[in-house]
């Protein structure tokens, strides 16, 4: 199962509104990957989102471009564990390993995620994200982890 890890679009500040929804820039970023994605022939069955304003806006951007269906999934925060996160997107992959799913979060937990999934580290940190861009991670042929398929930034051509 291909797994699309995704940073959130730049927000406001939380003292311009303390939901800190989607900056204008912050969308039209998100719609360009989102664009371009689709444009590949990207496609993903769900979008999970942590619930947070600017993670959900994102998260309904990139799974409409997608044709996913649209959640919202405890345990995504910036500051949780990443363990229980692996172990549902492993037990997914079983079910269903020819699908994909889209995650849409936040840092530090994106980047401790990839870790652990690439190197069964979180600390290791393997991937750096950048606000709307996507981590393309597809199963090692061996069938432990995740090796990145590639990277999708904004305005990157």
């Amino acid at each position: 199962m291909d797994v699309y890890l995704v940073q959130h679009g730049a927000a406001t500040s939380e003292a311009e509104d303390p939901q800190r929804p989607l900056t204008a820039a912050g969308r039209a970023a998100v719609e360009d990957v989102a664009a371009r994605l689709a444009a590949g022939g990207e496609r993903a069955g769900v979008c999970v989102h942590s619930g947070k304003l600017r993670a959900e806006q994102t998260a309904i951007i990139l799974g409409a471009a997608l044709g996913a269906e649209v959640v919202a999934r405890a345990g995504l925060d910036p500051s949780d564990r990443v363990t229980a996160t692996a172990n549902w997107l492993k037990g997914e992959g079983q079910r269903n390993p020819a699908g994909a799913i889209a995650l849409v979060g936040h840092l530090p937990f994106l980047e401790r995620l990839a870790s652990l999934l690439i190197a069964g580290d979180e600390g290791a940190q393997v991937v750096r994200f950048h606000n709307a861009g996507v981590v393309k991670l597809v199963p090692k042929p061996a069938g432990a982890g995740f090796s990145v398929d590639s990277i999708l930034l904004p305005g990157a051509r």
